[in-house]
């Protein structure tokens, strides 16, 4: 795969599209039935490509909304919680992904990783989905 190629595909405009901000929206109503009651928004970023695994790196980064708190005992729990929650819905997001790929390989498994501090103000939850040839 040619990370300047992967880097067009998955710009920050396009990862926009893949993970729109109303997801954030989204899933605070549906988890707390008030979506103003998040601390954090939720925004995906592409980390890059491991050759030797094929696998690409992507991460859910919570971001600290204003006046919130966004602690760790919040974030920890929420892979398993993303995995399988219909709003965040991973299984159709990777296939938005394998779509994007236009055919030159598939995305064959994906897999959470555990949240990661990067800054008192974000979280990061990795997202590794693993391809294979067509």
């Amino acid at each position: 795969m040619n990370i300047e190629k992967l880097a067009v595909i998955f710009s920050e405009n396009e990862l926009g599209q893949l993970f729109p901000p109303q997801r954030t929206h989204d899933f605070f109503e549906a988890l707390l039935g008030n979506a103003d009651e998040g601390a954090f928004d939720i925004s995906l970023s592409f980390q890059g490509y491991d050759e030797p695994s094929s696998t690409l790196g992507f991460n859910f980064d919570l971001r600290e909304r204003p006046g919130c708190c966004l602690a760790c005992n919040l974030t920890y729990g929420l892979p398993e919680v993303f995995s399988r929650h219909p709003v965040i819905d991973i299984k159709g997001l990777v296939a938005a992904i394998e779509q994007r790929l236009d055919g030159v390989v598939r995305c064959r498994k994906w897999l959470l990783g555990s949240t990661v501090q990067t800054a008192k103000s974000l979280h990061s939850i990795p997202l590794y989905i693993v391809l294979a040839d067509p």
